[in-house]
């Protein structure tokens, strides 16, 4: 099998019968990898290195014309025709319905955990990558801190709600694992940990957000997907 899609020139695929997979390890980019690992699809990983721009490559931007990771390329897509995907969310219903893992085939299930995923998307990814520049970056030498306190309140609250949700509930969805969990876990490991938030948005004294955390960091699946295009 060989594959003419124009990223192929870039990154060749050295077994093009299998996904691929084209990220960087941020918050947004291991939820792909994460995925993959935890469904045990075939893959094959290819690092975008975001500091050198390579998200921006022609070759890059005809897969994703948002220049963003992750994205993913099926050779056997719908109907063994192939599917070109990008945005995180997406990636993740797509490989929980062509799995048939970690998404509810239960009509109410699927729509309410597909709304934590979009909560994600459009709240807690958005304001915690935010409060990471402004605290940590660039942004942190602005001498008007109000944009940070901004996002750290907003960071915070986000927290809270996931914390009340979690309360009653092993994971997002109560006791299955599901697409929901690994579009989280990635952000809240990254704001504690490389973001260096935890005090700003007093992490600790939330109950339940920790210990979801240590459960799915735990899963060597998560350990593997954290690095698949680390290196």
């Amino acid at each position: 099998m060989s594959l003419g899609h124009p990223i192929f020139a870039r990154w060749p695929a050295q077994h093009p019968d299998r996904i691929q997979l084209f990220s960087a390890p941020t918050p947004n980019g291991v939820k792909a990898g994460i995925m993959l690992e935890e469904t045990g699809l075939a893959y094959e990983p290819h690092r975008i290195d975001i500091m050198a721009n390579e998200s921006h490559d022609p070759a890059f931007l005809a897969l994703n014309p948002n220049g963003k990771i992750p994205a993913i390329y099926d050779p056997q897509g719908p109907g063994g025709k192939p599917l070109a995907l990008f945005e995180s969310g997406a990636i993740l219903i797509y490989l929980a319905d062509k799995s048939g893992r970690f998404l509810s085939a239960d009509p109410a299930e699927r729509y309410e955990t597909i709304q934590w995923v979009m909560w994600q998307m459009g709240g807690v990814g958005p304001m915690f990558g935010q409060l990471g520049f402004f605290h940590k970056f660039a942004g942190r030498d602005y001498e008007d801190k109000r944009p940070r306190d901004r996002y750290a309140a907003e960071s915070a609250r986000l927290l809270g709600v996931l914390d009340e949700r979690l309360a009653e509930r092993t994971w997002v969805m109560g006791d299955d694992y599901s697409i929901a969990d690994i579009s989280l876990l990635g952000w809240v490991r990254n704001l504690i940990g490389f973001y260096e938030a935890r005090e700003i948005v007093g992490f600790d004294r939330f109950a339940h957000v920790p210990r979801w955390l240590d459960a799915g960091l735990a899963r060597p699946a998560v350990q593997r997907g954290l690095e698949v295009t680390a290196t």
